[in-house]
């Protein structure tokens, strides 16, 4: 074979290779807008509840600072009291400083948590904690917009318990998700992300 059919071929396959790489190219930019994202979780939005003084509370009034958001329900047996108390204690050492975040308490309990129920139960740990509670049809919607996790489990003797999400959820002032405070997190990993979630917010 001449060398001039050599370099032919080798031109040929030269242009198809090139012509396939240009059209990956092609292929690849189309589809990048369909990969690309913001970062930012799509945790958090509009609801309407119920406060402890039997008052409705939407999400605007949680805007303007930063929010530290659980979920659970006044009957939960370990969970909920433990982080509860955690919040208590970290609210103790951040000083004036807890005042820059709104600590709330979402129940998924409508059948037993109501605004005297949750007042109650809310006396045993520090009060600037705010109770909200609702209807199934509420706590659906704000669970939702949370992406929490909560169902009925019956047990013996025909009651029931709640199965939830336990960690803490951070929001900035403006209502994005900013992050989350593990169940049973070490105390001084969940007092510097409070921390931070003020000097941030």
């Amino acid at each position: 074979m001449s060398g001039r059919v050599v370099g032919f071929i080798a031109a040929g396959v030269m242009a198809i290779i090139m012509t396939l790489a240009a059209f990956s190219i092609v292929i690849d930019s189309r589809r990048a807008p369909v990969l690309q994202s913001t970062g930012v979780a799509t945790v958090g939005g509009p609801f309407t509840l119920v406060g402890a003084d039997g008052q409705e509370v939407t999400e605007k009034e949680l805007l303007g600072k930063p929010s530290a958001v659980f979920f659970g329900f006044t009957f939960c047996p370990d969970v909920c009291p433990t982080t509860l108390f955690e919040l208590t204690s970290l609210m103790e050492q951040l000083g004036s400083d807890a005042d820059r975040i709104n600590f709330v308490f979402i129940s998924v309990d409508a059948g037993r948590d109501g605004p005297e129920e949750m007042k109650q139960y809310l006396t045993a740990f520090d009060e600037r904690i705010i109770g909200l509670t609702g209807t199934e049809e509420q706590i659906d919607a704000v669970t939702q917009a949370y992406k929490v996790y909560y169902a009925r489990v019956p047990v013996e003797g025909g009651d029931y318990t709640m199965d939830h999400t336990a960690s803490v959820l951070l929001m900035d002032a403006s209502g994005q998700f900013f992050g989350t405070m593990a169940y049973e997190e070490a105390p001084e990993v969940m007092l510097a992300k409070l921390k931070r979630l003020i000097d941030e917010s």
